[in-house]
C-alpha cells in the first residue's frame, strides 16, 4: 500500500530514557489530530479487484556473486526467485552504492538489504576489527523480525547480532554488545540510550540501514535518528527504505545519502483491491452486536481490529473471548515477549482476530489479512489509509469496515 502524506512528518522532542523507547506526543498535537474532521463518505468505496502482473525478475539468486554458504541459507529460508525489491537492490548494495528504496512492509525488503550486507561483512573476517552494520527500525517487533531473518541468513558465518529494543532487558543487550557483534538492530530510543551510556560504539559502522524511515519520523524519532547516524563512520554506505517520499524524508536523503540509486517497487494503490464501507451504530451494545455479526461470517478469516486506547484493546479482547472467538490484543504497555507471542499466534492462525493500537501495529508484516476493522474512528485520514493497507495485498481482495456513530 503506497500513500503520500498530505503534511510534513511530526517533529516531537526527544523522550527521556525512562520513557522506555516510546515517543512522546504533546497535547497540542494530540488535540489538533482529534479536532480534524473527516468526511465519513471517504470510508465508503467499492473495491475493483486488480490482479498484479507477475514480476519478471532479471536475476536468479544464483546470479548474485555470493558466498556458497549464503546461497545455501537463502535456499534454506525458502527464497526461490528474487522479489522486485531484492532483484533491483541486491546488485546495487553489493556494488557499495547508497540506495533509497520505495517499498512497503511485506515486499521482501528485509532480505534485500540483509543478503548483500551479510556478504559484505563476511569479507571482513580475519581483519583486526570487523565492521559493524547498523539497522534502525521504528518498532521493537520489526527490529526483532529483522534479527530473526538475520539469524537464518547468516547461519554458519560466525556473525552475531544484538536486538537493541525497549521493553527487553537492557543488561542482556549490553552483555551481547561487549561480547562483540557484527549487526546492531534496534529502535532509535534504545540505541541512543546505549550510545549515551558509552556501551555502543558505532565508529566502525560503515553500513547503515534505516528501515521504514517515514514511520520513524511519524513517531517523533527525528532527533534520535540524526544523533545516531552522526555517531557512525563518515565513510559509509547508507540505505533508506520508506513507503513515502515526504519533504522530511527527501531532506534526510539529500543530507545523508551520496549519489543514491533510487529503487521503487510501488506498483499501485492497494486500496483498489479493498471494499471499504461503514457500519453505523447508536450504542455501545449495538456496536458489539454488529461486530459479532461481522466476525461470524465465513469471509472473516483473519481480522485486524484497530482501537485508539490501550485499555480499550484489552476490554474488547475480553469481550470477544467471552463470545468464543480466538482473539489476542497488543498495545504499548504489554511486555515485548507477550506481544511477540500474540503476533506469532496471529501469523500462524492460532488466533484469527488481532486487536491493536496504531503504534503497536506499525511496521508489522502480517500476511493474508481478510478484514481491517476500525472499531474506533481513526484520528486522521492518513491513519485510515495506513490501517486499511494491511489488507488487499499482493493482488488479493480485502475488506475495510469503519464503525461510526449515527
Amino acid at each position: 500500500m503506497y500513500t503520500r502524506h498530505s503534511g510534513t512528518p511530526s517533529k516531537f522532542g526527544r523522550r527521556p530514557s525512562s520513557f522506555k523507547g516510546r515517543p512522546r506526543f504533546s497535547n497540542k498535537n494530540r488535540n489538533r489530530s482529534r479536532g480534524e474532521r473527516i468526511d465519513f463518505s471517504r470510508f465508503i468505496k467499492k473495491g475493483t479487484h486488480v490482479e498484479e502482473k507477475p514480476y519478471v525478475s532479471k536475476h536468479t539468486f544464483l546470479d548474485f556473486p555470493l558466498n556458497p554458504q549464503l546461497h545455501k541459507n537463502i535456499k534454506g529460508a525458502g527464497f526461490e526467485t528474487p522479489r522486485p525489491i531484492q532483484d533491483q537492490s541486491i546488485p546495487t548494495v553489493l556494488s557499495g552504492k547508497d540506495v533509497f528504496g520505495m517499498a512497503n512492509t511485506g515486499t521482501g525488503k528485509t532480505a534485500a538489504f540483509l543478503i548483500p550486507l551479510i556478504e559484505k561483512i563476511s569479507k571482513t573476517k580475519g581483519l583486526a576489527k570487523r565492521e559493524t552494520v547498523l539497522i534502525m527500525a521504528p518498532t521493537r517487533e520489526l527490529a526483532l523480525q529483522i534479527e530473526a531473518d538475520f539469524k537464518k541468513l547468516a547461519f554458519g558465518f560466525g556473525m552475531f547480532s544484538v536486538a537493541c529494543v525497549g521493553g527487553l532487558p537492557i543488561m542482556k543487550q549490553i552483555r551481547e554488545i561487549k561480547m562483540g557483534v557484527s549487526f546492531v538492530i534496534g529502535t532509535p530510543g534504545r540505541l541512543r540510550d546505549l550510545i549515551e551510556k558509552k556501551v555502543l560504539d558505532l565508529s566502525t559502522c560503515h553500513s547503515v540501514v534505516l528501515d521504514e524511515a517515514d514511520r520513524m519520523l511519524d513517531m517523533g524519532f527525528r532527533e534520535d535518528m540524526i544523533f545516531i547516524i552522526g555517531k557512525t563512520a563518515k565513510e559509509r554506505q547508507t540505505l533508506f527504505f520508506s513507503a513515502t517520499l515526504s519533504p522530511e524524508i527527501r531532506k534526510m536523503t539529500e543530507q545523508y545519502l551520496k549519489d543514491p540509486v533510487f529503487v521503487s517497487v510501488i506498483s499501485g494503490e492497494t486500496a483498489k483491491n479493498i471494499d471499504q464501507d461503514v457500519i453505523r451504530i447508536r450504542s455501545k451494545e449495538e456496536k458489539l452486536e454488529k461486530l459479532h455479526e461481522v466476525l461470524k461470517k465465513e469471509t472473516s478469516q483473519k481480522v485486524l481490529i484497530f482501537r485508539e486506547m490501550k485499555h480499550s484493546v484489552d476490554t474488547l479482547a475480553k469481550e470477544l473471548h467471552t463470545l468464543g472467538f480466538k482473539v489476542g490484543g497488543i498495545h504499548g504497555d504489554k511486555r515485548s515477549r507477550e506481544r511477540i507471542r500474540i503476533l506469532e499466534s496471529f501469523k500462524k492462525d492460532h488466533i484469527t482476530i488481532l486487536i491493536a493500537t496504531d503504534v503497536a501495529a506499525r511496521g508489522l508484516d502480517i500476511p493474508d489479512v481478510t478484514h481491517v476493522i476500525n472499531y474506533d474512528v481513526p484520528q486522521t485520514y492518513d491513519t485510515y489509509v495506513h490501517r486499511i493497507g494491511r489488507t488487499g495485498r499482493s493482488g488479493k481482495k480485502g475488506t475495510a469496515l469503519t464503525f461510526i456513530p449515527e
